[in-house]
This record gives C-alpha cells, sequence and structure tokens, in this order.
C-alpha cells in the first residue's frame, strides 16, 4: 500500500482539524448562505455553486430567495418562471432539479428537507457532494462533502496524483469533524477557494502546510495530475429570428427546447446546424436559411404559410458561446413575416411555440446566446435600420 493509502493517525488528524477550523473563524468569507440555517437555503445554494463562482452565484442567490423563499414557493411556481431566475447561470439542469425535487418535497415531506445524506440522495439532482455538504451544514451530520476544492487539497495534502472518488470520500471521512462537521466542511472548500488554488497556490499562508506532503515534495503544482481532455468541437447553427411588426413593438417567434438535454425548457428562437459560409450573403447562406425556415414550417405544420410568405433574410451579428462540451457558433438571420401572413403555430402549442413582444421577451427563460441575438435586433430597430 502506498503512504496515501494509510490513514491518519489520531493525533494528526486532531491537529489537522483545530488547525482548518482555526483558519475558517477567523478568514471565512461573508456570503449571504453563510447567515442562515434554514436547510432549504443552504441547500440552493449548494447547487447554484456548482461549477460556479462565489461572485457569480451572490446576486442570483439574493433574487432567488426573493421570489422563491420557500420550498413551497419553488413548489407552486411554473417551469418558465423557475429557468427566468436562472437565466445566465448556466447548467440548466440543476435548476430543473430543483424545481423537481421541491414538487416531491412539497408532495410527500411536508415541505421539509430529509436530514440524512441517504434521504437527500433520493432526490432529484442531488448526489454525494451536494448531500454531504447539506447534511453536514444544515442538520450537523458527520458526512463528507468533497468538491473540486477538496479534490485539489487533499491530492495535495497526501501527494496523490490521481486520487480516485473513493479515495478522496474515504480520506474525507477520516478527517471530517464530529463536532462542527459543517464548519469543517466549508473549512475545506474555503482553503482551496482562497489559498490552495489551482495555480500558483499561496503555501505560505496554508494553516494545514506542515501535513501537506506535496509542498515537502514540491510537487503541489502538478497535484492533482491534469485531466486529459479533448478539444470541444465547434458547431455551426443558423438561427431565424422571425419579426412580424415593423419596429420595437413588433413580436418574435420562439418555441420551447425539448425539457431533457442542453438548455432544456428554455424559449429560443428556431435553430438549426449548418455548413459555415464564406460570408452571410452567399449562396450556401441563403440555401440554409431556405432550408431552415421549410424545415420549421414543416415542423409546426403551419400549412399555408411557406417560405414564399417571408421577406428576405436579412443577417444580424453573429454570436459565440462556450458550453461545457461545445463551442457554438450561432449565425442568426431576420426574417420579417409579410403582412397578412401570421405564421400560425398550431392549436394547443401555446407551451411549444409562439409569438412574444420583442419588448417582453424578458418574460420568457432565454440562453445567452439568444438574448444577444435579440437584443442586437432591438438595438436596430431602434436605430431605425430598417429591416424589412
Amino acid at each position: 500500500m502506498s503512504e496515501a493509502a494509510q490513514p491518519w493517525d489520531g493525533a494528526r488528524i486532531r491537529d489537522l482539524r483545530a488547525s482548518l477550523l482555526a483558519f475558517f473563524d477567523e478568514h471565512q468569507r461573508e456570503m449571504p448562505w453563510r447567515e442562515t440555517s434554514d436547510p432549504y437555503r443552504i441547500w440552493v445554494s449548494e447547487v447554484m455553486l456548482q461549477q460556479t463562482r462565489v461572485e457569480t452565484v451572490v446576486p442570483y442567490y439574493r433574487r432567488w430567495m426573493e421570489r422563491f423563499p420557500t420550498v413551497r414557493t419553488l413548489a407552486e411556481a411554473s417551469t418558465d418562471e423557475v429557468l427566468r431566475h436562472w437565466q445566465g447561470l448556466g447548467y440548466y439542469s440543476r435548476a430543473r432539479n430543483l424545481h423537481k425535487a421541491a414538487r416531491e418535497l412539497q408532495a410527500h415531506y411536508d415541505g421539509a428537507l430529509p436530514t440524512s445524506a441517504a434521504e437527500l440522495k433520493q432526490l432529484p439532482g442531488i448526489g454525494d457532494y451536494t448531500a454531504g455538504a447539506v447534511a453536514s451544514i444544515a442538520f450537523g451530520k458527520a458526512e463528507p462533502a468533497v468538491d473540486g476544492n477538496v479534490r485539489r487539497v487533499l491530492a495535495r495534502l497526501l501527494d496523490e496524483p490521481s486520487p480516485t472518488a473513493g479515495e478522496l470520500r474515504r480520506w474525507a471521512s477520516a478527517l471530517v469533524d464530529p463536532e462542527r462537521p459543517g464548519d469543517f466542511n466549508q473549512a475545506f472548500m474555503e482553503l482551496g477557494s482562497v489559498v490552495c488554488v489551482p495555480r500558483s497556490p499561496r503555501c505560505r499562508s496554508c494553516p494545514v502546510g506542515e501535513y501537506c506532503r506535496a509542498r515537502r515534495a514540491g510537487t503541489q503544482e502538478e497535484r492533482p495530475a491534469p485531466k486529459t481532455r479533448k478539444p470541444n468541437p465547434r458547431i455551426v447553427e443558423v438561427v431565424l429570428v422571425l419579426r412580424r411588426g415593423e419596429d420595437r413593438n413588433c413580436e418574435v417567434f420562439l418555441r420551447r427546447r425539448p425539457a431533457d438535454g442542453l438548455l432544456g425548457g428554455m424559449w429560443e428562437c428556431p435553430s438549426r446546424e449548418a455548413n459555415e459560409g464564406p460570408d452571410s450573403g452567399s449562396e450556401l447562406w441563403k440555401a440554409q436559411v431556405r432550408r431552415a425556415l421549410q424545415g420549421l414550417l414543416n415542423e409546426i405544420g403551419t400549412g399555408s404559410d411557406g417560405v414564399d410568405d417571408l421577406g428576405d433574410p436579412r443577417a444580424l451579428t453573429s454570436v459565440d458561446h462556450t458550453f461545457s462540451h461545445r463551442r457554438v457558433h450561432y449565425h442568426p438571420f431576420e426574417v420579417a413575416v409579410r403582412p397578412g401572413r401570421i405564421l400560425r403555430p398550431p392549436e394547443g402549442s401555446e407551451g411549444y411555440c409562439r409569438w412574444v413582444p420583442l419588448r417582453d421577451r424578458t418574460r420568457v427563460p432565454l440562453p445567452v446566446a439568444q438574448e444577444a441575438i435579440l437584443r442586437d435586433l432591438e438595438l436596430r430597430l431602434a436605430a431605425g435600420a430598417s429591416l424589412s
């Protein structure tokens, strides 16, 4: 067995706990979710903080709590409203799972979160980390909570380049303080956020530096070893910005994305994967826009409205957006619906596609790239740029 596989001895664990908790007591940052003992609010903060920086989360968290202060208010809200309050925070499955879990809690637990990590993990979107964090911080359970920061700290403490999830959980379980488990887990995360950072760690300021094997070996910059990642593929999409009306009071045609998958449940201008053309006015782009339009008309079954009833496509400013697993280049084209043609969504499709006043688009949840495209359209119209 490697040295890292051996458990810490009792005296070292007690000293490390004391040092880390003393660091937390003196240096912890002020955060709104640290001012409450409400399990619901702690749960929401932990979900929002996944793969997202603290300074980004704080304003979203405050707005969320103003609108959804309890499990009940979240459970009773519509999906659109939930996604709209999450808009711009990314990883929208987190919001959808929060919503589903709130409805389960309201239906089966009278709106109260269960207190054990095992029960918490039965709720949608709650895995080992979130269950451990909520159980320890909200309910004082001696459960580990291993996020990316804790993984990095543990890998350096033990000078392990590629620790497995099981090893990390076992090591964290051995260290968590039974008297102050929530503070201890937060202290571990805080240490990774402000001292044991990915590049150029501040080892001289580390409260547990004397226990760090990587620091002694001079390998702290190499721990944990970086994961090998393939470059994200680049995808091009043609976006149809269908407009009805001549000025900023016009309406735009939006459809809802499927509930599961990327940006699930969000609204968008219809789009279609495309091949990149040399310029916006090229025959390649014109042909791709026509195919996308015909595909949309076929999809919504308008029947009487054909491509010939629509205005000539005009290019808007393209937008690039990077997701966790892909890069997308959105190439939007404004298309005016001619007078007398209404591009009717099929009956009963209000929850799938609809015309929305451009000025009222904030009432529906839009992805960041889509908002940028529609803001460009609005600015052009406000400046009096004729697009029809």
